[in-house]
C-alpha cells in the first residue's frame, strides 16, 4: 500500500502523471481481484467493505429490475444485516416482496426451498455463501442451477468464505468480498457482478467505477484488497487443512468436556476455523466474560449486531429455542498455524470458564 499511500497518491480520474499512475494500480487490482473471483476485470466494483458491496448488490440489483415490472426477492432468514436491511429497506420503501426460503437446523438451504421460493417476478436471490455466526457452508453449485434454471441472477455472499473456499466456480452473478476477513484494511471490500446484470447506483456523482459507484477511489486499499485476495488464495489448501484439523479437534474436545455443550451449524459443511456452541442453562455472557479473564477474546453472535441482546436471528431461524440461542458463544480461529496443544489449551479454558459461569 505504501507507494500508494505517499508518492503516488494522484486522483485516478485525473488526467496528469500522478493521476494516471494510480489509475493504473487501480486497473491492475481490479484485474487481480476478478482472476481470483472468476469474473471478468469491467465486472469487479471496489467499494468500502461488506456491508457496502451487500447493499449495492440487493438495492443496485433489485432497483434496476423494477422497471421491467420484478419486485420479489428472495434472501434466507440466516443472513447477514446488510442483506436483511437491504431487503427491508426496498419492502418499506419499494413495495417489493421478500420471500425468506426455511433453511434446516443446520442452517443450510435445500435446493427444493429455494426452487419454491422463486417466482417469475423474482429480480434477485441473494445467499450467503457461508454463515458468519454459525459457520454453515451452502452448498453453492446446487443453488446455483436452481436460479440459472429460473433465470433469476444469484447474488452470493461471500465475505465469509474468501480466502477459505474456491471462489472461481462458485457461478453466481455477483458476489461480495471484505477486506478486513483477509488480512486488508478495515475500509475496502469489493463486489463483482457480471456485466449483464443491471445494477442501479446508490453513490452518484462522477460515475467512477463504470457509474456503478462514484467517488474518488480508495487505490491503495484496492491494491491491498488484491495483495491479500490472491495470498489468501495461495495459502488456502494449507490453511483449510491446518486450521480445519485444529478446530475440529477444538470442537470434539468441547462436547466431550461440557455437558451443556451443542454444536451450532453444520458438523461437516462448515468453514475450517468457526466453532460456535451454546450452553444451555448457562448465560453465553457469563461464558464469555470468564473466557477473556483467561486471555480468550471470543464473541456471541455477530459483531454487526453489537449492542444487542436478542437472541442470534440465524440461531432462532434453525429452530433453537430463544433462551437455548441466547446462551451461544462463538470462536473464530485465524489462518496463522496453531501449537499443536492449541485445541487441547483452549478446550479446557472453555471448560474451566463454563464451570464458572455455572456456578
Amino acid at each position: 500500500m505504501a507507494p500508494y499511500l505517499t508518492g503516488v497518491f494522484g486522483n485516478p480520474s485525473s488526467h496528469h502523471t500522478a493521476g494516471e499512475a494510480a489509475a493504473s494500480a487501480l486497473d491492475d487490482a481490479r484485474a487481480r481481484v476478478a482472476r481470483v473471483l472468476g469474473m471478468r476485470t469491467g465486472d469487479v466494483v471496489f467499494t468500502a467493505g461488506g456491508t457496502e458491496a451487500n447493499n449495492l448488490a440487493v438495492k443496485g440489483i433489485v432497483l434496476a429490475a423494477l422497471e421491467s415490472g420484478r419486485k420479489h426477492l428472495v434472501v434466507s432468514p440466516i443472513e447477514h444485516e446488510s442483506i436483511l436491511e437491504s431487503a427491508d429497506y426496498l419492502r418499506r420503501f419499494h413495495s417489493v416482496d421478500v420471500t425468506a426460503p426455511a433453511v434446516d437446523s443446520r442452517g443450510r438451504i435445500s435446493p427444493d426451498a429455494l426452487a419454491a421460493a422463486i417466482r417469475e417476478d423474482t429480480a434477485l436471490v441473494s445467499i450467503g455463501h457461508a454463515n458468519n455466526e454459525i459457520g454453515t457452508v451452502q452448498d453453492a453449485a446446487a443453488l446455483g442451477a436452481v436460479t440459472r434454471a429460473s433465470g433469476v441472477p444469484l447474488h452470493l455472499d461471500a465475505v465469509q468464505s474468501a480466502g477459505w473456499l474456491p471462489l472461481r466456480e462458485l457461478g453466481a452473478d455477483a458476489v461480495s468480498i471484505a477486506g478486513h476477513k483477509l488480512g486488508a484494511p478495515k475500509g475496502i471490500g469489493a463486489l463483482a457482478v457480471r456485466g449483464r446484470v443491471p445494477v442501479e447506483p446508490l453513490l452518484h456523482g462522477g460515475g467512477q467505477e463504470r457509474g456503478r459507484r462514484s467517488g474518488t477511489e480508495n487505490v491503495a486499499g484496492a491494491v491491498a484488497l488484491a495483495t491479500a485476495l490472491e495470498m489468501s488464495e495461495r495459502e488456502r489448501e494449507a490453511a483449510v487443512a491446518g486450521v480445519g484439523s485444529a478446530t475440529a479437534r477444538f470442537i470434539a474436545l468441547v462436547l466431550d468436556a461440557v455437558p451443556e455443550a451443542a454444536l451450532t451449524g453444520d458438523p461437516v459443511h462448515r468453514l475450517p476455523g468457526t466453532a460456535s456452541f451454546t450452553f444451555a442453562g448457562i448465560s453465553g455472557e457469563s461464558v464469555l466474560l470468564e473466557l477473556e479473564r483467561r486471555g480468550v477474546i471470543s464473541s456471541s453472535g455477530s459483531a454487526c449486531a453489537a449492542g444487542s441482546d436478542d437472541p442470534s436471528h440465524v440461531l432462532l431461524a434453525c429452530g433453537v429455542p430463544a433462551e437455548v440461542a441466547q446462551t451461544s458463544v462463538r470462536f473464530t480461529f485465524g489462518r496463522e498455524p496453531l501449537p499443536e496443544d492449541a485445541p487441547g489449551r483452549l478446550a479446557a479454558l472453555v471448560t474451566e470458564s463454563v464451570r464458572a459461569a455455572r456456578g
